[in-house]
């Protein structure tokens, strides 16, 4: 959903228990709720448009919409993908920074000014180099205003708190609370109190700056037994606080992430996030590393009341919220995204400033989860999140239609019973995980190969290698286990791909091997080379001058050309050039020649200084000998034992033939007879063959062409 807000209460955020209920009696119900709606319009929800977004902009330091932030999107590569070619799918829409989320595989990716965030995000979203591309939207706490008259405390007798008390209270569990701070001098609160960390200004202050965050704080861990205020499901739980959200108590996406990652990093078993975003990849990205770290995330269902068709994920537990009589709350979202259903209807709960009050809202179902599962982690630290996932599911009291459904999940959630299931499940994972791979299944590949695998286990996988050739090649470890492989460093040819999958306990899985085929063409750098063999240096010229050139490429020289002075005068495909004299002033000049390949790449001769000296002078006019025949054409592929034939006017007194610049075969007169065998010459090879003919005074004209072998 677009936008989702804390579910709770801020009309006890003062009041003790004690005065909530004298409150409650000495009131009438047409004031109290005429205070209720005074009290409700002093909040953000009823601020004007403009405050808002000024608000909104000072805090995030960014621009933002109503829903995510401009200019900015979250993307995920796939596990492998080059900083290369992740710069060469994002060059066409520009950048103006991108940094990785704290070490996970994800990035924040800022556009430059004026790029529609929404316009590259369709365009990405294609690009199979990337698991996933998603705006970072804005998520707000989701929270409503109840009345206290709903009476005492009932949450925890629901579930069968009690019961499960007898077993375990949450002793060396951490749970992270992900969300706007929370009270940590707060009595019933400050004992179980961890030094945590301000995601959102990188910091280490974790105060509530919003208010809502202390709430769920008491509801999954208030201190227990100490005569004072309420209680929390897993009372001998530690709290580990992160602040995600913006003052005005919206967070966005990509400071949930870091905030998930964190809190796997530093002791917390459980991460509860009293917000709405369950869909976000990013953010179930965040959820598989806490899950691959040994972790759950829990997080709200929402409060708009109304369906909202997420998919399901395998990374978040998600929480509706029911009341006393195990409803489900008419401002509860639903969808198939909803895992389970816990009481959030007028829980009893800490207030920032060291009160208690009644608050209402799945930003408290989910933190009862979180507990939950505090306490099956406290009686097996060795609990996976997957048995952690079905313990909670399958001893759930089932409610509504029969079975599985969108408005309570699998049920509501029976701590006892989820204990008991905990207590008896104490066993070594010795199950291998499954794994295959799913894309390339063989063929020709070239450049960066997406290669997908398909992936299960009885507790679940937390990493996957691809191994290339029998050697560990990319490893990931963020599921949805994906590679992106580089060939372009690799020698065209055979290889194999096998896919290794590995659980917690370190059980291994391996697929069958892939055999594919890597053939990339391969980029042509070299320059050819090339020389003026004739006129020699300083030599003396008149008329119509022959320029020989010798040239040669690793492929094959396609073009040559003659400069005169720094001005091109003439080109050509064969190794000689006549240069016309006859117009030219008397003096020095400099030849340059230049040959090129069919890549562009480009060789230059020496220079070559010469004097032209036509005054006073008579021209040869011997005229220049001109091929009449040559058997061989560009692109054609020559037998092992190649017959040539040339043939040239009566001007022409011999023929040389060479191959790749250099004479195999000459013969006098005006034409030449060869057999060429080629069985030396390396398969699929490309060949010049020139044909040059001579007159009398020694000027020659030449013809080349380009063969295959």
């Amino acid at each position: 959903m677009a936008n989702a807000k804390p579910v709770c209460s801020l009309f006890h955020s003062t009041f003790h228990d004690g005065i909530a209920s004298v409150f409650h009696r000495s009131f009438s119900f047409p004031l109290l709720l005429i205070l209720l709606i005074a009290f409700s319009g002093s909040g953000y929800a009823n601020s004007s448009k403009e405050t808002r977004a000024a608000a909104r902009s000072e805090s995030a330091g960014k621009t933002v919409s109503s829903r995510w932030a401009k200019g900015r999107l979250l993307v995920i590569p796939r596990a492998g993908l080059t900083a290369m070619e992740f710069d060469k799918a994002t060059k066409p829409y520009g950048v103006k920074s991108r940094r990785r989320l704290n070490g996970l595989n994800a990035h924040v990716y800022e556009l430059p000014d004026g790029v529609d965030e929404v316009k590259v995000l369709d365009k990405l979203k294609k690009d199979r180099r990337f698991k996933a591309v998603e705006l970072d939207r804005l998520v707000e706490p989701a929270q409503v205003v109840t009345d206290p008259a709903f009476g005492n405390s009932w949450a925890l007798p629901k579930i069968q708190a009690p019961a499960a008390w007898d077993i375990a209270t949450g002793d060396g569990i951490t749970i992270a609370i992900l969300d706007t701070g929370v009270d940590g001098t707060h009595p019933d609160l400050a004992a179980n109190m961890l030094p945590g960390w301000n995601a959102y200004d990188n910091n280490t202050d974790t105060s509530d700056i919003y208010g809502h965050g202390t709430k769920v704080a008491g509801t999954a861990a208030a201190v227990a037994n100490n005569g004072a205020g309420s209680s929390g499901l897993a009372w001998n739980a530690r709290i580990l606080p992160v602040r995600i959200s913006m003052p005005d108590g919206r967070a966005y996406l990509s400071d949930m992430a870091k905030g998930i990652r964190w809190a796997a990093d530093n002791g917390a078993r459980i991460a509860n996030i009293s917000y709405g975003g369950a869909e976000s990849l990013t953010v179930q990205s965040a959820a598989n590393y806490m899950r691959s770290k040994g972790g759950v995330v829990v997080m709200s269902a929402g409060n708009s009341g109304g369906l909202n068709n997420f998919p399901a994920s395998n990374a978040i537990i998600v929480a509706s919220a029911t009341d006393s009589k195990d409803a489900r709350a008419s401002w509860s979202s639903y969808g198939p995204y909803v895992d389970v259903a816990a009481p959030g209807v007028s829980i009893y709960t800490t207030i920032r400033g060291g009160g208690y009050g009644y608050v209402s809202g799945t930003s408290f179902s989910s933190p009862i989860v979180a507990a939950a599962a505090a306490l099956l982690f406290s009686i097996n630290p060795d609990l996976a999140p997957t048995d952690i996932d079905q313990m909670l599911t399958a001893t759930a009291q089932d409610l509504g239609n029969a079975g599985y459904d969108q408005y309570y999940g699998h049920g509501r959630i029976n701590a006892a019973s989820a204990v008991n299931a905990a207590h008896a499940r104490i066993s070594v994972d010795r199950t291998a995980p499954l794994i295959s791979i799913a894309s390339p299944t063989g063929g020709t590949v070239s450049g960066s190969v997406p290669v997908d695998v398909n992936y299960s286990d009885n507790k679940g996988v937390v990493r996957v290698d691809l191994y290339v050739n029998g050697r560990k090649t990319i490893e990931d470890t963020q599921p949805p286990f994906a590679f992106a492989w580089d060939t372009t460093t690799l020698a065209n040819g055979s290889y194999t791909l096998v896919a290794y999958a590995f659980d917690a306990a370190g059980n291994q899985g391996t697929s069958s091997t892939v055999n594919v085929t890597v053939k990339n063409t391969v980029a042509d750098t070299t320059p050819p080379t090339i020389s003026i063999t004739s006129p020699a240096g300083g030599a003396v010229v008149l008329g119509s001058v022959p320029v020989n050139v010798n040239s040669s490429d690793n492929i094959g020289v396609v073009r040559t050309e003659l400069h005169v002075n720094g001005k091109k005068v003439m080109e050509g495909t064969g190794s000689s050039f006549v240069w016309d004299t006859k117009s030219l002033a008397d003096g020095n000049y400099t030849l340059v020649a230049y040959a090129f390949d069919a890549a562009g790449n480009q060789g230059a001769s020496s220079p070559v200084a010469v004097s032209v000296k036509n005054t006073g002078t008579t021209t040869n006019t011997e005229p220049l000998p001109q091929i009449n025949s040559f058997n061989l054409r560009d692109g054609q592929n020559v037998s092992r034992n190649q017959n040539i034939r040339v043939t040239a006017d009566r001007n022409t007194r011999k023929i040389n033939l060479k191959i790749n610049g250099g004479i195999i075969a000459a013969a006098n007169g005006n034409s030449l007879s060869y057999r060429w065998n080629t069985s030396a010459i390396p398969k699929n090879s490309n060949i010049t063959v020139t044909a040059e003919a001579f007159n009398a005074k020694g000027d020659a004209t030449s013809r080349t062409v380009t063969v295959r072998n």
